[in-house]
């Protein structure tokens, strides 16, 4: 029998080089895709940031613009309400007037000053339900 020192007994310089470079291939690429998806990630968090600032400077914006279209409104309706007050106010007075003069002027077979409290009566309803609505308001 022949002894052989071929390259089945014992593995050769090449083939451990071959495996070594191997290895060191799979780890750099290993390593580069760990790097890209932790750069993608990165860069997912900073878009979304950014947009999270985006949304938050467009809604503080919408708010504001909200708040003064309110206030105007408000101001609107205010002023609205304390011209009705007025006038109202102008009628009961008229009211208490023309009941002050029916009261001297009225004898026992006229029954007229009851009709002018009913609706002096009236009027101060509708006054007091303006001035409720407007306590709301403000």
């Amino acid at each position: 029998m022949k002894a052989s020192t071929g390259p089945t007994s014992a593995p050769s310089r090449s083939t451990k080089k071959g495996r070594l470079s191997a290895r060191w291939f799979l780890l750099v690429w290993v390593v580069l895709i760990a790097l890209f998806v932790y750069a993608a990630y990165e860069y997912s968090q900073r878009l979304q940031a950014q947009t999270v600032a985006a949304l938050e400077q467009q809604t503080q914006a919408q708010m504001a613009d909200l708040r003064a279209d309110y206030e105007k409104q408000l101001a609107a309706l205010n002023t609205d309400l304390n011209k009705q007050i007025a006038a109202l106010q102008s009628k009961v007075d008229s009211f208490n007037e023309l009941l002050t003069f029916t009261k001297d002027n009225a004898s026992n077979k006229t029954d007229n000053s009851n009709k002018l409290y009913t609706q002096l009566d009236e009027v101060k309803t509708q006054l007091n339900a303006l001035q409720k609505k407007m306590d709301l308001l403000k």
